[in-house]
C-alpha cells in the first residue's frame, strides 16, 4: 500500500492538526494555530480519536514529537523531518511543501536536521538489536508509534501530511523495561511503579537516569522547534486551535 498527500497546507485560515502521543509534547505543541491530538503513546487510540475528527477543519498534519533512533549516525537531539513513513507493507510520502516549512523553520536554530524515512511501530521498541532489526527492514532513520497512524489518516482524508521527530534514545541505547512499562493510560507516568521496580531492581537507576537525561534533552530541542515554528513571526501560525486527548 503506497499513499501519499494530495494537497499542501495553503490555507492558514484554519489551524494544522498535530499529532503526539505524550502529554509533555502536547503541552510543547499547543498554541495559535494548532489543533493537537495527543494519543497516550495508545495507536488504538489515536485511530479511534482521527476516527471522530472532522478533517474539514484543519489544513494539514504533523507528527511531532520524540522518537527512538534506528540509524546509528544520529545523536540525542538530532530532529529527523520525515521523506516518507513506512511500517508492514504501507508506505505513505510526506508532502514536500508541509515539509519544506518544517526545516525551513527549525534550521534557523541551529540544530542537526536530517530528511529521512520515520518508521510506525505498534510497539515500543527497546532494545539495539530490534533497533538494528527495524532499520535493517525499513532503512528508516527513527521509530515512533503515531506517525504510520497519523499518516495514514491524512492519506485516507486528502490532507498534507509531515513529521518532526526528535532523537530521544539513540540506535545504541535500550530502554529499561520500567520506562515502557510505567506508563498510565493517560501517556503520564506512574511514579509508584517506578519506585516498585527501582525497590526489585535498584541495579537499573543509573539506567533510567541516562533515559531521563536522554528525554530531558530530545524535549528541549522540541521546544526550541516550537518556537521557530509558532512564536512570534512563525512559519505555521494559522487559524484558532485546541487540545484533545485520546485517552478514552
Amino acid at each position: 500500500m503506497i499513499g501519499g498527500a494530495r494537497g499542501d497546507a495553503t490555507d492558514r485560515r484554519r489551524p494544522l492538526l498535530i499529532v503526539t502521543g505524550l502529554p509533555q509534547e502536547a503541552r510543547i505543541a499547543a498554541g495559535p494555530g494548532m489543533t493537537v491530538i495527543c494519543s497516550s503513546s495508545n495507536p488504538h487510540q489515536l485511530r479511534d480519536a482521527l476516527g471522530r475528527f472532522d478533517p474539514l477543519s484543519v489544513r494539514g498534519i504533523i507528527s511531532f514529537g520524540v522518537a527512538g533512533g534506528l540509524d546509528p549516525a544520529l545523536a540525542t537531539g538530532d530532529i529527523v523531518v520525515a521523506t516518507e513513513v513506512v511500517v508492514g507493507d504501507g508506505r505513505w510520502a510526506a508532502a514536500a511543501g508541509l515539509s519544506g516549512e518544517l526545516i525551513g523553520a527549525v534550521g534557523d536554530g541551529g540544530h542537526r536536521i536530517r530528511r529521512g524515512i520515520i518508521a510506525g511501530s505498534e510497539i515500543v521498541v527497546p532494545s539495539p538489536d530490534e533497533k538494528a532489526a527495524l532499520r535493517a527492514a525499513t532503512a528508516a532513520a527513527a521509530v515512533d508509534m503515531e506517525s504510520h497512524v497519523a499518516a495514514a489518516y491524512a492519506a485516507a482524508v486528502g490532507l498534507p501530511f509531515a513529521a518532526l521527530r526528535v532523537v530521544s534514545d539513540p540506535a545504541s541505547r535500550a530502554l529499561p523495561a520500567i520506562a515502557t512499562h510505567a506508563l498510565k493510560p493517560d501517556g503520564r507516568v506512574d511514579v509508584w511503579k517506578v519506585l516498585q521496580a527501582i525497590a526489585r531492581e535498584p541495579s537499573a537507576i543509573p539506567h533510567l537516569m541516562r533515559t531521563g537525561r536522554d528525554f530531558n534533552r530530545a524535549i528541549v530541542t522540541l521546544r526550541g522547534c516550537r518556537r521557530l515554528l509558532l512564536g512570534e513571526g512563525g512559519r505555521l501560525l494559522g487559524g484558532s486551535g485546541s487540545l484533545i486527548t485520546a485517552d478514552l
